[in-house]
């Protein structure tokens, strides 16, 4: 029987008792009804399980007691950065989750010129929050131990003006001459990392494409059928985990 996993900001050690965080204390107390004794896994992001026992039950609160470190599962060997528009509510907490899934190194949430989504300074540090407890979510559920990194969000110039690093950049384009599963075949070791850039409901503005393309973001067609924004991404990340990374 597959344990519970549990994310709790660390750093975690060995020997030490820790309170799990409100909502993950809620669920292990009041929906799966687990008592002292219980064994769980926790984690704080850094890569390793920590096996526990949970010594105390109070209410909704729950205390366990750490007693062992594991490593966790491996990582994807392509280090992927997906560079996603910011969509509507839900719409963008599947693509968190899902990409998450997928092992997704970091995510950058970025405002494009269509994008319906706009966040002041409040509401982005909100939502980002409500981001960050998504991907820690996701993580517990698919048995990743290592948390991708989340950005807060970033208008898409700014983000396409910062400095950039060794990674291949790919931007999905319908017109683009080479496939992402082409470009994909040919990464094997070859790389640091993809960057991928999906564009909003509306998709990117012509201007937006040529400066991500002066940014060096390299245009790729994913196949002939358009799709939404929180689908594309997930499709394009599925296809270079496949063929360049650890899926498959």
């Amino acid at each position: 029987m597959r344990l519970t996993r549990v994310h709790v900001p660390g750093p975690l050690a060995v020997a030490s008792e820790v309170m799990l965080p409100e909502a993950a204390a809620a669920h292990v107390a009041r929906v799966l009804r687990l008592r002292p004794g219980a064994r769980l896994v926790l984690f704080d992001g850094s890569g390793a399980d920590f096996p526990a026992e949970i010594s105390e039950v109070a209410g909704s609160r729950v205390r366990a007691r750490i007693d062992g470190r594991v490593a966790g599962l491996p990582e994807s060997p392509l280090a992927v950065t997906l560079v996603q528009a910011v969509s509507r509510g839900e719409r963008m907490d599947w693509t968190l989750q899902k990409a998450t899934e997928l092992g997704v190194r970091r995510i950058q949430p970025v405002f494009a010129a269509r994008s319906v989504v706009r966040l002041d300074e409040r509401q982005s540090e909100r939502r980002l929050r409500h981001w960050q407890a998504v991907v820690a979510s996701a993580c517990e559920q698919c048995g990743r131990s290592m948390l991708p990194e989340m950005e807060p969000p970033l208008d898409l110039p700014r983000y396409l003006g910062s400095p950039r690093g060794e990674a291949l950049r790919l931007v999905l384009s319908p017109d683009a001459a080479m496939s992402i599963a082409a470009i994909a075949s040919r990464l094997h070791g070859s790389i640091a990392g993809v960057e991928l850039l999906i564009g909003p409901e509306g998709g990117l503005e012509a201007g937006e494409v040529t400066a991500a393309l002066h940014a060096g973001f390299e245009p790729a067609a994913l196949g002939p059928r358009v799709l939404r924004t929180e689908t594309a991404g997930i499709a394009a990340l599925a296809v270079l985990q496949a063929l360049a990374g650890d899926l498959g």
